[in-house]
Order: C-alpha cells, then structure tokens, then sequence
C-alpha cells in the first residue's frame, strides 16, 4: 500500500485562508438577509372572530351547522320556537289595524258631526234672516200704528167740528136764521165724520194687533235665532279631534317592528363566510339573548402576527411582500403583504421599573446584557388558499421587500 504524499504547508495555508474566506464571506451573507430581509419563527396565525348570541329568549328547534363547518355569508345557523314571537306579531298587527278602524270611524263621526255643524250653521242664518225680516215688519206696524193714530186724530178733529157745527145750527133753525136743508146737511155730515172716526179707531186697533203680532214674531225669532246660536256652539264643541288616536300611530308601528325584529331573529344567520367553532350546545337548549351560543372565525381574511425586534423595523415598511410559512404544512409557502406595524408594547419592568401611583419602584439589579424590545407585525395572507389556516397556528414570516 502505497502512502498518499502529505500536502505541501502552501497549498495548507490556502485552504485555510479559503476557509476562513467563505466563513466570512457566509456571514456577511447571513448578517445582509437578517437585517435587510428579517424573519421569525415565532409568528402566529391569527383571524377575526366573533361570538354568534341571540337576540331573543327561546328553546333552540333546529341547528344547521356542525361544530367546525365552514358556512358562507346568509347561511342558516340555527332557529329558535319562533311561536310565542308570532303570536306578539299577530297581536300587535292587529292593535295597529283596530286603531286604523278607530280612526276610520271617528273620521266619519267627525264628518257627521261637521255635517250638524254646517246644518246649525244654516239654521242660524236662516233664524237670524228671519229675525231681520220680522224687525222690518215690527217696523212697519209700528209706522202704521203711527199712521192710525194720526187718522184717528183727523178723524175726531173733523168729528168734533162737524158736531160742533150741527150743534150751532140747530137753534137757528127756530129763529129761521137758517134752513132746515142746511141743518140737515150739518146733521149728515156729523154722522159721516163720526163713522169715519170709528173707521179710524177701527184701523188703529188693527195696526196695534199687527203690531202686537210683529212684535211676538219678532220675540220668536230672536229666540229661535238665541237657540240655533246656542245648538252651533254646542254642535261645534261636539266635534271631536283625531289627535287622541293619530298620537297612537307611532307607538302602534314601533310594537309592529319590535314584534317583526323579534320574530326575525327566531332565525339566525351568518354574517359572513366564516368557520364555526366550538359548538357544544344541541338543539333543545334553551337560547338566552346575549349569551354566546358559539364561534365564528371570519374567514375571509387571515393574518400572521410576529414579533420583530426594534432593530429591525426599520427594513419593515406596510405594503412590503413577505411569505409565510405556516407549521401544519411547512413545505406550502403563502404570500402576503404587510399590513401595520405595533407602536406600543408594555415597557419592561427590568428597565424603567414598575409604574404607578406614588414614587418608582426601581429594582436594585443591573443587566449586563441588554436585549431589544419587539414589536408585532402584521401580515395579510393573501392566497385564496388560506382557508385552510387555523386560528393560533404557529408560522414563519419571512420579509421579502417591495
């Protein structure tokens, strides 16, 4: 067996130069990645999530979804006795069409009752047109009851002459100072004029009776037109208002969709495509508003938060590429993009000590080695299949540059 020759001490030398060479050179590389495409491990997939409780009292009749399913947005989750919900909607459509029929029937109450209104109206024009016609005419016997008199004092002037003229010359028919023809004349004459007195007296006691029967007509008419003056104000103050059953409307259609939001919420549905998860509840349990009945992770937009150090951040701008890796399928590289970077983590008791009321609680210890603070960056997975991600899954984020 021949013996291999030993390497000369220059090409020893140059290898080891080379070495030392690519060791360096390794670690300049590996010093340029981490800073200027820094990375970490500790990440973690996270998502928003909410917890699904219903908005109404009531045993659950049927569940639609499984523990884990994946359901889309509007999808059925589950339904509550939706009975005692219908009957207060039924009930409440119905106080609301019963005061629709008040006020239907009061409307034609109050149109009756405007129709009394404008009759009472009509008799008080009517009453007091007649008022006036009987004043006229109390009037108008009053000027013949005047008329009459002066016709009873012409009557009984000329009477009274015609008397005293007959008085006169009957003695001196005697003494033939005149003729009989003459007293004859004057007798006539004193007959005519105490018939045309009585004429007169007659005519007087009938213009006093007409106005007498004026003056009741007009007594009549003035109350007749006191009482329709008095029915128009009583028929006008029964007149009954809207505003007592109209002010109900509001509170009647706020039952309405009270009831009808009630009675919808007997059916509750998912408000986005989201997972559902831990659900341990079967159907026959009784579902309380606002408590939670179980999870849904919204699955529409997945984030891998990881902690940088501070050094670091600078090389990190929001809108950068980055990838991600999450654990369960470590080979399957997801593409994302920066969303936000923290601004504020809480401040380590072993530098600036506790903080609160009264003086600092300063620890009597010193750190030899300091270490950077970290601060979280989020990353918005942008592959469609990201569906697959779970919540809490540890990740690798790996910053990638614009």
């Amino acid at each position: 067996m021949n013996d291999i020759p030993a390497p000369a001490p220059t090409t020893i030398r140059k290898m080891r130069i080379g070495i030392v060479a690519a060791a360096a050179l390794t670690g300049l590389l590996v010093l340029y990645l981490v800073n200027y495409y820094p990375r970490t491990n500790t990440a973690v997939v996270f998502a928003n999530y909410i917890g699904i409780a219903p908005q109404v009292d009531g045993p659950i009749t049927h569940f639609h979804v499984k523990d884990n399913q994946l359901v889309k947005a509007g999808d059925l989750l589950f339904e509550i006795d939706d009975r005692p919900f219908r009957y207060a909607l039924e009930r409440a459509k119905s106080e609301q069409q019963t005061l629709e029929g008040q006020i239907v029937d009061l409307r034609r109450t109050i149109a009756s009752q405007e129709s009394g209104v404008s009759v009472s109206q009509a008799n008080t024009h009517s009453a007091q047109a007649d008022l006036s016609r009987y004043s006229a005419s109390v009037d108008e016997a009053k000027a013949d009851v005047a008329n009459s008199e002066q016709g009873v004092a012409r009557a009984k002037a000329e009477w009274t002459y015609a008397s005293n003229n007959l008085h006169r010359v009957e003695p001196l028919l005697a003494k033939q100072f005149v003729t009989a023809d003459q007293v004859d004349r004057a007798r006539t004459q004193e007959v005519a004029q105490a018939q045309a007195l009585k004429q007169a007296e007659s005519q007087l006691k009938l213009s006093q009776a007409r106005l007498l029967s004026a003056q009741a007509q007009f007594d009549r008419a003035k109350a007749v037109y006191t009482q329709s003056q008095a029915q128009l104000q009583q028929s006008r103050h029964a007149v009954t208002t809207l505003e007592p059953l109209t002010a109900q409307r509001s509170a009647r259609e706020a039952a309405v969709e009270t009831a009808q939001y009630n009675f919808d919420n007997c059916r509750v549905y998912a408000p986005f495509d989201a997972r559902v998860t831990n659900l341990i509840l079967s159907e026959g349990a009784y579902a309380h508003t606002g408590q939670q009945i179980f999870t849904l992770i919204d699955a529409r937009t997945w984030w891998a938060i990881g902690n940088f150090r501070e050094t670091q951040l600078k090389h990190i701008t929001p809108g950068m590429k980055a990838d991600v890796y999450a654990l369960s399928r470590p080979n399957v590289r997801l593409h994302g993009i920066v969303d936000s970077i923290g601004f504020g983590v809480t401040p380590s008791k072993d530098v600036i000590s506790n903080l609160g009321s009264g003086l600092p609680d300063v620890e009597r210890t010193l750190n030899w080695v300091q270490l950077a603070s970290r601060y979280p960056v989020r990353v918005r997975i942008t592959d469609t299949s990201a569906d697959t991600l779970r919540l809490g899954e540890t990740a690798v984020i790996v910053i990638r540059g614009f």
